[in-house]
Protein backbone atom coordinates (compact mmCIF):
# COMPACT_ATOMS: atom_id res chain seq x y z
CA UNK A 1 0.00 0.00 0.00
CA UNK A 2 2.67 2.48 0.77
CA UNK A 3 2.92 5.72 2.94
CA UNK A 4 -0.04 7.87 2.01
CA UNK A 5 2.59 10.96 2.24
CA UNK A 6 4.19 10.79 -0.98
CA UNK A 7 0.22 9.81 -2.73
CA UNK A 8 0.97 13.04 -4.22
CA UNK A 9 4.59 13.60 -4.86
CA UNK A 10 7.43 14.93 -2.81
CA UNK A 11 7.39 18.72 -2.12
CA UNK A 12 8.77 21.08 0.33
CA UNK A 13 6.17 20.15 2.86
CA UNK A 14 6.80 16.29 2.33
CA UNK A 15 10.25 16.73 3.10
CA UNK A 16 10.26 18.86 6.18
CA UNK A 17 7.36 16.07 7.59
CA UNK A 18 10.22 13.45 6.96
CA UNK A 19 13.38 15.10 8.66
CA UNK A 20 10.89 15.62 11.49
CA UNK A 21 10.47 12.13 11.77
CA UNK A 22 13.67 11.07 11.50
CA UNK A 23 14.77 13.61 14.34
CA UNK A 24 11.74 12.61 16.41
CA UNK A 25 12.77 8.84 16.13
CA UNK A 26 16.44 9.41 16.67
CA UNK A 27 15.70 11.67 19.72
CA UNK A 28 13.21 8.68 20.92
CA UNK A 29 15.90 6.10 20.10
CA UNK A 30 18.53 7.81 21.96
CA UNK A 31 16.14 8.51 25.15
CA UNK A 32 14.70 4.86 25.06
CA UNK A 33 18.93 4.01 25.74
CA UNK A 34 19.30 6.48 28.40
CA UNK A 35 15.90 4.97 30.39
CA UNK A 36 16.71 1.87 28.74
CA UNK A 37 20.29 1.41 30.71
CA UNK A 38 18.91 2.98 34.12
CA UNK A 39 15.89 0.52 33.93
CA UNK A 40 17.92 -2.48 33.81
CA UNK A 41 20.63 -1.41 36.64
CA UNK A 42 17.44 -0.44 38.95
CA UNK A 43 15.74 -3.58 38.17
CA UNK A 44 18.98 -5.81 38.51
CA UNK A 45 19.43 -4.16 41.58
CA UNK A 46 15.73 -5.02 43.30
CA UNK A 47 16.21 -8.77 41.80
CA UNK A 48 19.75 -8.80 43.57
CA UNK A 49 18.72 -6.75 46.90
CA UNK A 50 20.66 -3.79 46.17
CA UNK A 51 20.02 -0.07 45.79
CA UNK A 52 21.20 1.08 42.12
CA UNK A 53 21.55 4.10 41.00
CA UNK A 54 20.03 6.74 43.19
CA UNK A 55 22.27 9.87 43.34
CA UNK A 56 22.03 11.29 40.29
CA UNK A 57 18.25 13.04 39.44
CA UNK A 58 14.92 11.53 41.22
CA UNK A 59 15.90 7.86 41.74
CA UNK A 60 18.43 8.15 40.07
CA UNK A 61 17.60 8.58 36.11
CA UNK A 62 20.02 11.06 35.01
CA UNK A 63 22.49 8.81 36.22
CA UNK A 64 23.21 7.80 32.48
CA UNK A 65 23.71 10.88 31.52
CA UNK A 66 26.31 11.95 33.83
CA UNK A 67 28.03 8.85 32.57
CA UNK A 68 27.62 9.52 29.00
CA UNK A 69 28.75 13.33 29.62
CA UNK A 70 31.95 11.56 31.76
CA UNK A 71 32.61 9.10 28.43
CA UNK A 72 32.50 12.32 26.20
CA UNK A 73 35.16 14.47 27.80
CA UNK A 74 37.88 11.48 28.36
CA UNK A 75 40.37 11.17 26.13
CA UNK A 76 40.43 9.43 22.91
CA UNK A 77 43.18 7.21 22.49
CA UNK A 78 44.41 6.03 19.22
CA UNK A 79 46.79 2.39 19.09
CA UNK A 80 49.74 2.82 17.23
CA UNK A 81 48.94 -0.08 15.36
CA UNK A 82 45.61 0.92 14.70
CA UNK A 83 44.19 1.61 10.74
CA UNK A 84 43.37 5.24 11.87
CA UNK A 85 40.14 5.44 8.86
CA UNK A 86 38.44 1.95 10.14
CA UNK A 87 39.49 2.78 13.77
CA UNK A 88 37.29 5.86 13.90
CA UNK A 89 34.50 4.15 11.15
CA UNK A 90 33.63 0.99 13.01
CA UNK A 91 31.42 2.77 16.17
CA UNK A 92 29.36 4.17 13.21
CA UNK A 93 29.07 0.82 11.57
CA UNK A 94 27.70 -0.45 14.41
CA UNK A 95 25.05 2.17 15.78
CA UNK A 96 23.83 3.03 12.01
CA UNK A 97 21.84 -0.46 11.76
CA UNK A 98 19.89 -0.31 15.06
CA UNK A 99 18.83 2.89 14.18
CA UNK A 100 18.09 2.29 10.61
CA UNK A 101 16.41 -1.36 11.34
CA UNK A 102 14.29 1.34 13.67
CA UNK A 103 12.74 3.43 10.90
CA UNK A 104 10.97 0.65 9.56
CA UNK A 105 8.51 -0.36 12.86
CA UNK A 106 5.19 0.65 12.45
CA UNK A 107 4.64 2.83 15.96
CA UNK A 108 0.18 3.62 15.55
CA UNK A 109 -2.14 4.26 13.06
CA UNK A 110 -2.40 6.96 10.36
CA UNK A 111 -2.38 10.80 11.62
CA UNK A 112 -2.65 14.01 9.62
CA UNK A 113 0.31 16.42 9.96
CA UNK A 114 -0.11 19.72 8.37
CA UNK A 115 -3.00 17.80 5.94
CA UNK A 116 -0.70 15.51 5.09
CA UNK A 117 -1.49 11.93 5.94
CA UNK A 118 1.41 9.53 7.03
CA UNK A 119 2.00 6.29 8.68
CA UNK A 120 3.22 6.66 12.19
CA UNK A 121 6.22 5.11 11.13
CA UNK A 122 9.53 6.61 9.50
CA UNK A 123 9.75 4.63 7.02
CA UNK A 124 7.52 1.16 4.73
CA UNK A 125 9.53 0.12 2.28
CA UNK A 126 7.72 -2.80 0.08
CA UNK A 127 10.88 -4.62 1.16
CA UNK A 128 10.81 -3.56 4.98
CA UNK A 129 11.54 -7.06 6.31
CA UNK A 130 14.29 -7.37 3.68
CA UNK A 131 16.08 -4.07 5.06
CA UNK A 132 15.84 -5.26 8.56
CA UNK A 133 17.57 -8.52 7.80
CA UNK A 134 20.13 -6.49 5.47
CA UNK A 135 21.00 -4.31 8.57
CA UNK A 136 21.32 -6.87 10.81
CA UNK A 137 24.00 -8.07 8.19
CA UNK A 138 25.88 -4.78 7.92
CA UNK A 139 25.90 -4.92 11.85
CA UNK A 140 28.65 -7.41 11.46
CA UNK A 141 31.03 -5.23 9.80
CA UNK A 142 31.05 -2.67 12.65
CA UNK A 143 32.29 -5.72 15.17
CA UNK A 144 34.93 -7.12 12.84
CA UNK A 145 36.27 -4.16 11.83
CA UNK A 146 37.03 -2.57 15.10
CA UNK A 147 38.42 -6.11 16.21
CA UNK A 148 40.37 -6.10 12.91
CA UNK A 149 41.52 -1.94 12.66
CA UNK A 150 42.63 -2.07 16.56
CA UNK A 151 45.96 -3.79 16.02
CA UNK A 152 45.85 -6.24 18.84
CA UNK A 153 45.18 -9.84 18.64
CA UNK A 154 43.22 -9.61 21.81
CA UNK A 155 40.08 -7.68 19.68
CA UNK A 156 40.63 -9.34 16.95
CA UNK A 157 40.17 -13.07 18.50
CA UNK A 158 37.18 -10.96 19.96
CA UNK A 159 35.94 -9.98 16.70
CA UNK A 160 36.38 -13.15 14.78
CA UNK A 161 34.25 -14.72 17.72
CA UNK A 162 31.48 -12.02 17.60
CA UNK A 163 31.27 -12.52 14.08
CA UNK A 164 30.61 -16.13 13.78
CA UNK A 165 28.05 -15.81 16.64
CA UNK A 166 26.27 -13.14 14.44
CA UNK A 167 26.22 -15.16 11.32
CA UNK A 168 25.52 -18.34 12.89
CA UNK A 169 22.14 -16.58 14.57
CA UNK A 170 21.44 -14.43 11.80
CA UNK A 171 20.11 -17.77 9.13
CA UNK A 172 17.98 -18.98 12.27
CA UNK A 173 16.21 -15.13 12.49
CA UNK A 174 16.31 -14.92 8.78
CA UNK A 175 13.88 -18.00 8.41
CA UNK A 176 11.44 -17.40 11.42
CA UNK A 177 10.80 -14.35 9.87
CA UNK A 178 10.42 -15.82 6.54
CA UNK A 179 7.35 -17.23 8.94
CA UNK A 180 5.37 -13.97 9.40
CA UNK A 181 5.95 -12.93 5.80
CA UNK A 182 4.40 -16.05 4.48
CA UNK A 183 1.25 -15.84 7.04
CA UNK A 184 1.21 -12.02 5.76
CA UNK A 185 2.03 -12.59 2.05
CA UNK A 186 4.09 -9.23 2.06
CA UNK A 187 7.70 -7.91 2.87
CA UNK A 188 6.08 -4.70 4.61
CA UNK A 189 6.29 -4.18 7.87
CA UNK A 190 2.87 -2.58 8.30
CA UNK A 191 1.41 -4.83 6.03
CA UNK A 192 2.41 -7.76 8.61
CA UNK A 193 0.89 -5.54 11.23
CA UNK A 194 -2.08 -4.87 9.21
CA UNK A 195 -2.98 -8.92 8.91
CA UNK A 196 -2.64 -9.49 12.98
CA UNK A 197 -6.06 -7.19 13.48
CA UNK A 198 -7.19 -9.75 15.66
CA UNK A 199 -5.58 -11.26 19.29
CA UNK A 200 -6.04 -14.80 17.48
CA UNK A 201 -4.60 -13.62 14.11
CA UNK A 202 -1.22 -12.54 16.47
CA UNK A 203 1.76 -14.27 14.32
CA UNK A 204 2.41 -15.87 17.43
CA UNK A 205 -1.09 -17.93 17.76
CA UNK A 206 -1.75 -18.15 13.83
CA UNK A 207 2.24 -19.62 12.96
CA UNK A 208 2.56 -21.12 16.10
CA UNK A 209 5.15 -20.12 19.06
CA UNK A 210 8.14 -21.64 17.11
CA UNK A 211 8.84 -19.09 15.20
CA UNK A 212 8.38 -16.40 17.75
CA UNK A 213 10.95 -17.93 20.61
CA UNK A 214 13.20 -19.03 17.53
CA UNK A 215 13.21 -14.98 16.43
CA UNK A 216 13.90 -14.25 20.32
CA UNK A 217 16.57 -16.30 21.04
CA UNK A 218 18.28 -15.76 17.92
CA UNK A 219 17.88 -11.74 18.17
CA UNK A 220 19.50 -12.13 21.50
CA UNK A 221 22.19 -13.64 20.00
CA UNK A 222 22.31 -11.18 17.36
CA UNK A 223 22.53 -8.03 19.64
CA UNK A 224 24.92 -9.73 22.19
CA UNK A 225 22.89 -9.80 25.07
CA UNK A 226 23.36 -12.07 27.95
CA UNK A 227 23.08 -15.51 28.32
CA UNK A 228 25.01 -14.86 25.07
CA UNK A 229 27.24 -12.02 25.55
CA UNK A 230 30.39 -13.98 24.46
CA UNK A 231 31.78 -11.21 22.91
CA UNK A 232 32.63 -8.62 25.90
CA UNK A 233 33.39 -12.10 28.10
CA UNK A 234 36.44 -10.29 30.05
CA UNK A 235 37.55 -13.17 31.57
CA UNK A 236 38.44 -14.92 28.16
CA UNK A 237 38.88 -11.88 26.09
CA UNK A 238 40.14 -8.77 28.39
CA UNK A 239 37.19 -6.67 26.65
CA UNK A 240 36.29 -8.07 23.63
CA UNK A 241 36.38 -6.45 20.18
CA UNK A 242 36.14 -2.89 21.79
CA UNK A 243 39.43 -3.43 24.08
CA UNK A 244 41.25 -0.36 22.47
CA UNK A 245 38.71 1.93 22.06
CA UNK A 246 38.00 4.89 24.73
CA UNK A 247 35.85 8.47 25.27
CA UNK A 248 32.92 8.77 23.11
CA UNK A 249 33.69 5.89 20.44
CA UNK A 250 33.54 3.31 23.17
CA UNK A 251 30.21 5.42 24.56
CA UNK A 252 29.33 4.40 20.83
CA UNK A 253 29.33 0.68 20.79
CA UNK A 254 27.92 1.20 24.28
CA UNK A 255 24.54 2.91 22.84
CA UNK A 256 24.79 0.35 19.63
CA UNK A 257 24.04 -2.32 21.96
CA UNK A 258 21.32 -1.14 23.80
CA UNK A 259 19.56 0.30 21.06
CA UNK A 260 19.87 -2.94 19.53
CA UNK A 261 17.99 -4.49 21.87
CA UNK A 262 15.07 -1.63 21.91
CA UNK A 263 14.88 -2.58 18.19
CA UNK A 264 14.75 -5.83 18.77
CA UNK A 265 11.93 -5.85 21.07
CA UNK A 266 9.99 -3.62 18.54
CA UNK A 267 10.43 -5.62 15.90
CA UNK A 268 9.42 -8.63 17.98
CA UNK A 269 6.39 -6.64 18.78
CA UNK A 270 5.81 -5.86 15.08
CA UNK A 271 6.13 -9.62 13.54
CA UNK A 272 4.49 -11.84 15.92
CA UNK A 273 2.48 -9.83 18.49
CA UNK A 274 0.49 -7.26 16.24
CA UNK A 275 2.45 -4.19 16.84
CA UNK A 276 0.38 -0.92 17.93
CA UNK A 277 -3.19 -3.41 16.99
CA UNK A 278 -5.10 -3.97 20.63
CA UNK A 279 -8.06 -3.38 22.32
CA UNK A 280 -10.36 -0.74 20.38
CA UNK A 281 -11.70 2.10 23.23
CA UNK A 282 -13.33 5.12 21.84
CA UNK A 283 -11.64 7.16 23.88
CA UNK A 284 -8.77 9.11 22.20
CA UNK A 285 -8.86 6.08 19.25
CA UNK A 286 -5.23 7.66 17.82
CA UNK A 287 -3.67 7.44 20.90
CA UNK A 288 -4.43 4.10 22.18
CA UNK A 289 -2.13 2.16 19.03
CA UNK A 290 0.86 4.29 20.44
CA UNK A 291 -0.02 3.04 24.23
CA UNK A 292 -0.24 -0.74 23.13
CA UNK A 293 3.04 -0.59 21.12
CA UNK A 294 5.19 0.77 24.21
CA UNK A 295 3.44 -1.45 26.73
CA UNK A 296 3.88 -4.22 24.66
CA UNK A 297 7.93 -2.89 24.05
CA UNK A 298 8.27 -2.70 28.05
CA UNK A 299 7.29 -6.49 28.63
CA UNK A 300 10.19 -7.24 26.04
CA UNK A 301 12.54 -4.76 27.62
CA UNK A 302 11.57 -6.37 31.27
CA UNK A 303 12.26 -9.75 29.76
CA UNK A 304 15.73 -8.74 28.61
CA UNK A 305 16.50 -7.35 32.18
CA UNK A 306 14.73 -10.60 33.59
CA UNK A 307 17.86 -12.87 31.74
CA UNK A 308 20.37 -10.60 32.63
CA UNK A 309 19.86 -10.98 35.89
CA UNK A 310 19.16 -15.04 35.92
CA UNK A 311 20.72 -17.01 32.96
CA UNK A 312 24.64 -17.87 33.71
CA UNK A 313 26.69 -17.11 30.13
CA UNK A 314 26.91 -19.90 27.46
CA UNK A 315 29.88 -21.65 26.96
CA UNK A 316 31.07 -20.98 23.03
CA UNK A 317 30.39 -24.32 22.10
CA UNK A 318 27.05 -24.35 23.66
CA UNK A 319 26.29 -21.03 21.68
CA UNK A 320 27.58 -22.73 18.65
CA UNK A 321 25.48 -25.96 19.24
CA UNK A 322 21.79 -24.15 20.03
CA UNK A 323 22.36 -21.93 16.78
CA UNK A 324 23.68 -24.51 14.21
CA UNK A 325 21.74 -28.04 15.46
CA UNK A 326 18.57 -26.88 16.63
CA UNK A 327 17.70 -23.06 16.13
CA UNK A 328 18.23 -23.52 12.21
CA UNK A 329 16.97 -26.90 11.81
CA UNK A 330 13.80 -25.82 14.01
CA UNK A 331 13.21 -22.97 11.74
CA UNK A 332 13.96 -24.66 8.75
CA UNK A 333 11.08 -27.25 8.86
CA UNK A 334 8.53 -24.89 11.03
CA UNK A 335 8.85 -23.09 7.98
CA UNK A 336 7.83 -25.82 5.89
CA UNK A 337 5.34 -26.74 7.77
CA UNK A 338 3.72 -23.37 7.65
CA UNK A 339 4.00 -22.90 3.81
CA UNK A 340 2.21 -26.76 3.49
CA UNK A 341 -0.57 -25.94 5.49
CA UNK A 342 -0.78 -22.52 3.62
CA UNK A 343 -0.74 -24.51 0.21
CA UNK A 344 -2.96 -27.01 1.40
CA UNK A 345 -5.83 -24.23 2.76
CA UNK A 346 -5.56 -22.90 -0.59
CA UNK A 347 -5.81 -25.94 -2.67
CA UNK A 348 -8.42 -27.72 -0.32
CA UNK A 349 -6.36 -30.46 0.99
CA UNK A 350 -6.93 -32.44 3.82
CA UNK A 351 -4.92 -30.49 6.44
CA UNK A 352 -4.77 -33.38 9.18
CA UNK A 353 -2.48 -35.53 6.81
CA UNK A 354 -0.62 -32.52 5.72
CA UNK A 355 -0.30 -31.82 9.07
CA UNK A 356 0.89 -35.60 10.42
CA UNK A 357 2.96 -35.68 6.98
CA UNK A 358 4.95 -32.63 8.31
CA UNK A 359 5.66 -34.11 11.42
CA UNK A 360 6.41 -37.50 9.81
CA UNK A 361 9.28 -36.15 7.83
CA UNK A 362 10.41 -33.41 10.51
CA UNK A 363 10.90 -36.48 12.97
CA UNK A 364 12.77 -38.41 10.08
CA UNK A 365 14.97 -35.31 9.28
CA UNK A 366 15.93 -34.73 13.26
CA UNK A 367 16.43 -38.48 13.68
CA UNK A 368 19.10 -38.06 10.63
CA UNK A 369 20.60 -35.18 12.03
CA UNK A 370 21.19 -36.55 15.13
CA UNK A 371 22.81 -39.91 13.57
CA UNK A 372 24.93 -37.46 11.54
CA UNK A 373 26.48 -35.41 14.85
CA UNK A 374 26.58 -38.63 16.62
CA UNK A 375 29.01 -40.12 13.78
CA UNK A 376 31.07 -36.47 13.76
CA UNK A 377 31.49 -37.18 17.56
CA UNK A 378 32.67 -40.66 16.95
CA UNK A 379 34.93 -39.48 14.58
CA UNK A 380 36.26 -36.66 16.39
CA UNK A 381 36.88 -38.93 19.53
CA UNK A 382 38.69 -41.41 17.35
CA UNK A 383 41.42 -38.78 16.89
CA UNK A 384 41.71 -37.56 19.98
CA UNK A 385 45.04 -37.96 21.81
CA UNK A 386 43.60 -40.39 24.25
CA UNK A 387 42.92 -42.88 21.20
CA UNK A 388 46.15 -42.17 19.27
CA UNK A 389 47.94 -42.79 22.31
CA UNK A 390 50.52 -40.31 21.96
CA UNK A 391 50.58 -37.13 20.13
CA UNK A 392 53.89 -35.69 18.79
CA UNK A 393 54.54 -31.81 18.74
CA UNK A 394 58.34 -31.11 16.96
CA UNK A 395 60.47 -34.00 18.35
CA UNK A 396 58.79 -34.03 21.86
CA UNK A 397 56.15 -36.71 21.89
CA UNK A 398 53.34 -35.71 25.19
CA UNK A 399 52.89 -39.26 25.90
CA UNK A 400 56.88 -39.05 26.95
CA UNK A 401 56.61 -36.23 29.19
CA UNK A 402 56.16 -37.24 32.78
CA UNK A 403 54.20 -35.32 35.46
CA UNK A 404 57.40 -34.37 37.05
CA UNK A 405 58.16 -32.75 33.19
CA UNK A 406 55.23 -30.76 33.27
CA UNK A 407 55.45 -29.15 36.88
CA UNK A 408 59.47 -28.31 36.15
Amino acid sequence: MGDPLFVDGIDTAVVLIVLLKVIVVFVFLLVAVMLMVWFERKVISDMQSRIGPNRAGPWGILQTLADGTKLFFKEDLLPELADRRVFRLAPFLSILPAFASFAIVPIGGTISIAGHKTFLQLADPPIGVLFLLAMSSIAVYGVMLAGWSSGSKYPLLGSVRASAQMVSYEAAMALAVAAAVLSAGSLSTHDIVAAQDSLFRWNIFSLGVVPFVVFLIAATAEANRPPFDLVEAEQELVGGFHTEYSSIRFALFFLAEFMNTVTISAMVVTLFLGGPNGPAISFLPSLWPIVWFFLKLLVFLFIYVWLRATLPRFRYDQLMDLGWKKLIPASLFWLLLVAALRIGRLEGWNLGFVLGGGVAVGALGWWALSAALTLGQMDDADLSPAALGEVSLGEVSLGEVSREDVNR
